[in-house]
């Protein structure tokens, strides 16, 4: 369930103590006993006094609710049979009262995310059904999609949508719809977390200390940021073969003179087709064309360049890939946009580049690490080439090392990668033996070709 912020019921008693003394003393009682057994998780005990006071006084006190919730999932995990299903309906009835006496405190998507995820545990012992599963989280999605943030929430929409196909209740354009639903709320919230992240990182560049509070967000952010890509990735394992070329050619074939101005219908044709590399079909043409022609934007001069590529122009494609970064405005878009061009360059072997955008994505979003690693695998593969010596080029793989490790100081979420990919290079570059009969310990080696800069060989 979603973890509130609860407030210390002492506390409030201190800030508004004038008001309850209006209010009824026994329930005054009720609520401190309460609150002192909540505090040492005695929550079966807590159970009768917070039953009092809630029925007595429902509203007098938001922990009423807030603690009501620690109650009944500690009920709800230790019982079964018709007492757990009472349970978990007095917890969705408990999140309605929530909002309607405290509704700033209970925002209705949270109301709405927390009561689907209640079913979604519990569809066995409540006898529900896949579809009555995916309709509780589509209501989140349709009445209030700003605050429809649970990863596991968003991973559950998605998989009952590709169940109910299976079951022959849904055709494959809803499943591939709902897939970029939810991809597209992923990459919303993203952005939100990477904003505020990118700040703390930036103050704490600038020297500055972050304070308690400033270290604990930057930790969630962090955290929600890991647990997102987690769920993008486990998305696309989902949708599995459904989207392959072979499904999705004759499908957009089909729709195409339906939606071939339907800008958004465009986008998601366009960018699935390039996904999942079905650019050599002669629809993919006629997709981008009519992409651009809809809403030309950074994205369709990408997928411009992409055909241009595609057809040896490469002068060409490189000219729309200067437009597409040039018109894209919004900062972590840019980022993104950084990203793929940089792969499309380091795909050919234009590593040079390739760095280039990569260090732009850096810029534009340093909390993501990933460029790091590309860029320190584009310097592994290049070790061969420059260098004037097999001492200096094997060099090389130290500087890549260097390059891998900053992934991990960015992004704790890509450490274990980090390190694994510098372990890598360091065991390519010269051992201690070589160093020493090379007479190299300490000294700097200028690494030349299109890496440029140099590296300090490590000491005996």
């Amino acid at each position: 369930m979603k973890t509130r912020i609860i407030l210390i019921v002492a506390a409030l008693f201190l800030a508004t103590n004038l008001g309850y003394a209006q209010q009824d003393e026994q329930c005054m009682i009720d609520l401190s006993q309460m609150n002192e057994l909540v505090k040492v998780k005695k929550y079966d005990e807590a159970y009768e006094p917070w039953m009092k006071v809630r029925n007595r006084c429902p509203k007098f006190n938001p922990a009423i609710y807030k603690y009501g919730e620690k109650i009944l999932d500690h009920k709800i995990k230790n019982s079964s049979g018709t007492d757990k299903v009472a349970f978990i309906e007095d917890y969705m009835l408990l999140l309605d009262k929530g909002r309607e006496y405290y509704p700033s405190k209970y925002e209705l998507g949270e109301v709405l995310e927390e009561k689907a995820i209640l079913k979604y545990e519990n569809q066995k012992a409540l006898g529900l059904s896949d579809m009555q599963i995916y309709d509780a989280f589509h209501k989140v999605y349709t009445e209030d999609l700003k605050n429809f943030t649970s990863t596991t929430g968003l991973y559950v929409y998605f998989t009952k949508t590709v169940d109910i196909f299976k079951a022959n209740q849904f055709e494959l354009q809803k499943v591939f719809d709902k897939y970029d639903d939810v991809n597209e709320q992923l990459e919303n919230l993203n952005e939100k977390y990477a904003t505020s992240l990118n700040k703390l990182i930036t103050k704490e560049d600038g020297g500055a200390t972050l304070t308690k509070k400033e270290a604990k967000y930057k930790t969630y952010y962090q955290a929600k940021l890991e647990a997102n890509a987690k769920i993008a990735g486990s998305l696309d394992t989902y949708l599995g073969q459904l989207a392959n070329c072979e499904n999705l050619i004759p499908l957009y074939q089909k729709d195409f003179p339906t939606y071939k101005n339907d800008a958004v219908w465009l986008k998601r044709a366009v960018s699935r087709m390039y996904n999942k590399e079905c650019t050599d079909d002669p629809l993919y043409i006629d997709l981008v064309k009519a992409y651009d022609a809809t809403a030309p934007s950074a994205d369709t001069k990408y997928f411009v360049a992409t055909i241009l590529y595609k057809q040896g122009k490469t002068k060409e494609g490189d000219d729309y890939i200067k437009q597409a970064y040039e018109l894209e405005e919004d900062g972590l878009k840019k980022a993104r946009l950084a990203k793929r061009i940089a792969n499309g360059f380091k795909k050919r072997g234009s590593y040079g580049s390739a760095r280039t955008y990569y260090r732009e994505a850096l810029k534009l979003n340093p909390s993501d690490g990933t460029p790091h690693l590309q860029i320190a695998s584009m310097y592994a593969k290049s070790a061969n080439s420059c260098g004037d010596t097999n001492f200096n080029k094997r060099a090389v793989f130290w500087y890549a090392a260097q390059e891998a490790l900053k992934a991990g100081k960015v992004d704790p979420s890509l450490k274990s990668a980090a390190n694994q990919a510098a372990n890598s290079y360091n065991a390519n570059a010269p051992t201690k033996a070589e160093i020493f009969s090379e007479d190299k310990a300490g000294k700097n080696i200028s690494i030349g070709c299109w890496i440029g800069g140099s590296v300090t060989v490590p000491s005996l």
